[in-house]
Order: C-alpha cells, then structure tokens, then sequence
C-alpha cells in the first residue's frame, strides 16, 4: 500500500446491475401500444360515470409515466468504456458490457474511457544527481484499470496523472547524473531501459490511488539547461578529442612495433638504440600530428 493511500477508504470496482437495454426497448414498444390502445379505444363517452373516467385518467396518466421511466433510463457501452453507476451518491458498481443498457432513470451514470491514453509531458528543468540544470522531458501511455477508484479516490484522475507524470520524472531525474564521463553510473543519457523501466516503477506506485495502470513510459526529451550547456558542450568535446587521442596514440604505437619488427625480421637495416629511438619517435610524429608531415630526404650516409 502507497503512502497515499493510508488513512482513506479505498473503493473497489464491482459489476453493477443493469438491464438489456434491446429487452427494455420492448418493453417501451409494448406501453407505447399500449397507451395508444387506451387512447384510441377506451375514451370513456360523454354520458359515462365518474368511476368510468377516473380509471381511463389514472390507465393513461400510469401509461404515460411508464413510457417516460422507460424512455429516460437507456443508456449505451461502446468498446473499452465504462459507466459507473450511483443512487443518491452511494456507488452501485461499474458496467463495462457493450451494447445498449438500461437502468432505472433516478440512478446516476457517469461513463469512463477505459482506452489508452497517450500523454507527451512538458519540459521540466531539474537538477540531477550531481547538481546540474537539466531539462527533461517523457512520454507516457495509461489506461483506466479501476473505474471506482478513478471516481471516488481522487477529484480528477486526469489532472491526478499529468501531476503525478511530473513529480515522477522530477524523482527519477534527481537520481541519476546526466552524463558520466568515468562510466562507472548508470546515466540518464546513457542508460535508456534502465531510466525508462524505473520511471514505469515510479508512475505506477504512484498513480496506483486512482486506479491508474501505465502501460509505457519513456525519456523524449534530455539536454543540459542553457545556462550550462555551453560549458558541457565543451567538456564533452574535449572528452571526445582526449578519447581520439588515445585511440590514435595507441594505434601508432602498434604499427610503429610492427615496423620495427619487419624491418628486424626482414633484416633491411640494423638499427642501434640511439637510432631507433630516432626512427620511433619520426613516426610517431608523423602518425599522431593533425597536420601534413613534409619528410627530409638524406643524401648522405645514414651513419
């Protein structure tokens, strides 16, 4: 149980008990003949007795009420809805069965989409696990799992969701930094299914009060705040060159061993140390630096 919902009554969802509505369209076909009939054949005459009259009245006034308490009780279910039905403000259940229904008129109906809803959040500036203005932003998809809770247990589900979306991305934001430049974390930008799997978490244990089932729920949206991304631009840029570096580096470093053992091998030259640090450390300029080597030509003798 939710912190929210300690203390309070929680509704249930229950079948209520209503009536097919294409049976009472018979019905109503039925009082409709019949208060024709009584119309059309049972007008008392002019020289009839009083008793005569009053029971023509009272067979008319009945025909007439009936049609009008059967005329004002049908209703319609179309597919993943549901009408939550209530007498004098005490909850009676919940009909979901499709097609036309029917209940007593002074009963209450109030119908509920049961449909998936799709909801893109707004932008929300927080700031992460280390500190830094975020903004973030998700998007959720929901459906209405207990149409008694979603009436009863909170004022209006729908604003209940799009806060609780808010205060949940707020939560999971806060819990992981944007970026890791070690590795070592699980990252918002990094770590899709992980932030995306504990912000369904989140959701659902919270929107679990209003009878509320996310079914999906994602990062759309995630960059740093502006009046920092300038200077995480330039750190990411700059992490970017060092890993390059590296990788140019150690690539150089691999084909310069290779060159030297293929010339060993293959006994072209005989290299003394001094000469080998020499040859080593031109190739390695040549290989690591951003721009055109131009190469000196020797004319005389290597030694």
């Amino acid at each position: 149980m939710s912190e929210l919902q300690q203390g309070m009554n929680i509704s249930r969802e229950r079948p209520s008990k209503t009536f097919n509505g294409y049976i009472m369209l018979l019905v109503l076909v039925a009082l409709v003949a019949g208060a024709f009939l009584i119309v059309s054949g049972a007008v008392p005459m002019d020289g009839a007795g009083k008793g005569e009259k009053v029971m023509f009245a009272m067979s008319l006034i009945g025909s007439l009420l009936g049609l009008l308490i059967v005329s004002a009780g049908f209703f319609m279910i179309q597919p993943n809805q549901a009408a939550v039905i209530t007498l004098f403000g005490e909850y009676c259940g919940s009909e979901r069965t499709e097609g036309l229904r029917w209940v007593w008129p002074w009963m209450m109906r109030k119908k509920i989409s049961a449909r998936a809803h799709n909801i893109h959040s707004e932008k929300v500036k927080i700031n992460d696990l280390r500190g830094n203005p975020i903004e973030i932003a998700c998007n959720v998809v929901w459906r209405v799992a207990d149409t008694a809770q979603a009436s009863f247990d909170v004022d209006d589900y729908k604003e209940f969701v799009n806060i609780q979306i808010e205060a949940g991305l707020r939560t999971v934001g806060s819990r992981h930094p944007y970026d890791d430049f070690e590795g070592e974390e699980v990252t918002l930008r990094s770590g899709g299914e992980t932030i995306n799997r504990e912000l369904l978490e989140e959701l659902n244990e919270r929107l679990v009060v209003a009878g509320i089932v996310v079914d999906e729920a994602g990062l759309t949206h995630l960059a740093y705040a502006s009046e920092i991304a300038s200077a995480m631009l330039k750190r990411q840029q700059a992490d970017a060159i060092i890993a390059a570096r590296k990788k140019i580096v150690l690539g150089a470093v691999g084909m310069v061993e290779d060159a030297l053992t293929k010339l060993k091998q293959d006994d072209i030259v005989d290299l003394d140390d001094e000469r080998r640090a020499a040859m080593v450390s031109n190739l390695l300029v040549v290989l690591c630096g951003e721009k055109e080597t131009h190469p000196v030509v020797n004319a005389g003798s290597l030694y």
